[in-house]
């Protein structure tokens, strides 16, 4: 089974140029053009980069995140209150069915509508994870 790169389209190099992504057999690469040298990087690597710092935008806000949730899902029951804190909780439990899976193509175009962008430098490593309208550290926090 192929892997797919998660972010694709939604992912640039350090100077704002759009990264592609290839296959080479079954794993994803995004494609990054260091002055026409074209350098593959496992999509993997940068995925779970990107989904760790995610995940720690959602520490310390999962019981208010799975009250939202819920409500927005119509069931405000304890127990599907419960569960989706419970998922919030361990959500890097889930990361290798999120990357094997991918995200639908209907939920990237909205992330890059909604001014969602990954960007990254020559070898792979996220320099900054852009998310319009996300969660401000507490005072004091950074």
């Amino acid at each position: 089974m192929a892997k797919h790169a998660l972010f694709d389209g939604l992912v640039v190099d350090e100077y704002d140029q759009p990264v592609n992504t290839t296959h080479v057999g079954a794993e994803a690469f995004y494609v990054i053009n260091d002055q026409g040298f074209m350098r593959h990087v496992s999509s993997e690597e940068v995925d779970r980069q990107v989904l760790r710092q995610m995940a720690e935008m959602l520490s310390g806000h999962e019981e208010e995140l799975s009250k939202q949730a819920a409500q927005m899902m119509g069931q405000e029951d304890i127990f599907t209150q419960a569960a989706i804190l419970n998922q919030l909780k361990n959500v890097d439990e889930q990361f290798d069915q999120v990357l094997a899976q991918g995200l639908p193509l209907d939920s990237r175009t909205y992330l890059g509508m909604s001014g969602f962008k990954v960007r990254i430098n020559l070898h792979g490593e996220v320099l900054e994870v852009i998310q319009p309208g996300q969660i401000a550290p507490e005072d004091g926090e950074e």
